[in-house]
């Protein structure tokens, strides 16, 4: 607590005890770092002041402000549960750990920073921050990714939580991860919890927090055909199902099993359909494939000029592109070939 409150960063969500504000920057930074973060947080307090003016918002606009923070579930779980608030709770935001995890896409880590900073609720949040100084400090050999984890880390939490203020301590505790205790270049030397930490006293700060398994991940491979119509027109479908960048818009997509060169392309299956309104052969329009890193996902995109013969249906004016809430792979394309 002594080191939290001499090192401690300045954000406004810090300067409030208002649950929306908390809610929201935990939300966007439940997959993103602060740096990046922070200037969206601002945007959606801007544009969205309230939990109400949130609600009311339409999901296009909520997907386009979060467009390049990815892990597109939490804009529409923001949503949800904005609407859900309002119309269910008289716009009153949930005051416990309980209620709090009735919102989509808050789970206990979310539900016990709410409600340990607006309501001081005991409750010992656990992210990864915490794993890793916890698991240091006490050579703790628990994987952090077994079952019995976070009961464990956060009944250890608790018990040094004791006789202080629990926001207080949860946000110090996650700020001495983020800041002091970091995943590579330690800070040892300068740590105040050196000549005590198992970890370093033993010389295995880099074994720590053990993890027993390896996330496997799966390589992909897209083809964007980037359709023109003779009246400078192409086309944007939205993306629907559960999987990555559901409601986003993105040009028509042919899935293949590798890298695939201008006569593969136009023998795949998929590419079938478009055939008829060829004018000429696809014109590969990045020389080399897009590589985009997901969590559990590597995408090797290719974006491919494709004239067409006659209109198409639901096509776009090329200004109208930017408008349209979609991947941040697909906006930095636009932004290069379509910044007029």
């Amino acid at each position: 607590m002594g080191w939290y409150g001499e090192n401690k960063r300045d954000f406004p969500w810090r300067n409030s005890k208002n649950p929306y504000h908390v809610w929201l920057s935990e939300i966007i930074l439940q997959q993103t770092r602060v740096q990046q973060g922070l200037p969206y947080y601002l945007k959606f307090i801007e544009a969205f002041p309230t939990v109400s003016d949130l609600a009311k918002a339409p999901e296009e606009k909520v997907l386009k402000l979060w467009q390049g923070l990815g892990y597109y579930s939490r804009a529409r779980n923001l949503l949800f549960s904005a609407q859900w608030i309002v119309e269910h709770n008289a716009a009153n935001f949930p005051n416990s750990h309980k209620d709090l995890l009735k919102l989509k896409g808050v789970g206990d880590y979310t539900a016990s920073a709410i409600a340990s900073i607006c309501f001081e609720e005991p409750q010992a949040v656990v992210d990864g921050n915490v794993y890793r100084f916890l698991s240091r400090y006490f050579g703790i050999e628990l994987p952090i990714d077994s079952s019995p984890a976070h009961a464990f880390f956060k009944a250890k939490a608790t018990e040094l939580m004791l006789g202080v203020s629990p926001g207080d301590f949860n946000q110090a505790l996650m700020e001495f991860g983020a800041l002091q205790c970091t995943p590579k270049l330690t800070n040892c030397s300068s740590c105040p919890f050196s000549t005590s930490c198992i970890a370093f006293q033993q010389g295995k700060v880099d074994q720590f927090p053990v993890k027993s398994k390896k996330t496997k991940v799966r390589k992909r491979y897209f083809n964007y055909l980037v359709l023109h119509s003779p009246k400078g027109k192409t086309l944007l479908q939205k993306r629907t199902g559960k999987g990555i960048w559901q409601n986003l818009y993105e040009f028509p997509l042919v899935e293949s099993e590798k890298l695939v060169d201008q006569e593969e392309l136009i023998q795949l299956p998929d590419f079938a359909q478009w055939t008829s309104i060829c004018y000429e052969r696809p014109k590969l329009l990045n020389p080399s494939p897009v590589k985009h890193l997901l969590s559990h996902q590597q995408l090797y995109i290719q974006f491919w000029g494709v004239r067409s013969l006659q209109e198409l249906k639901k096509a776009v004016a090329l200004k109208e592109l930017k408008t349209l809430p979609v991947p941040v792979v697909i906006g930095h394309f636009m932004d290069k070939h379509y910044s007029d």
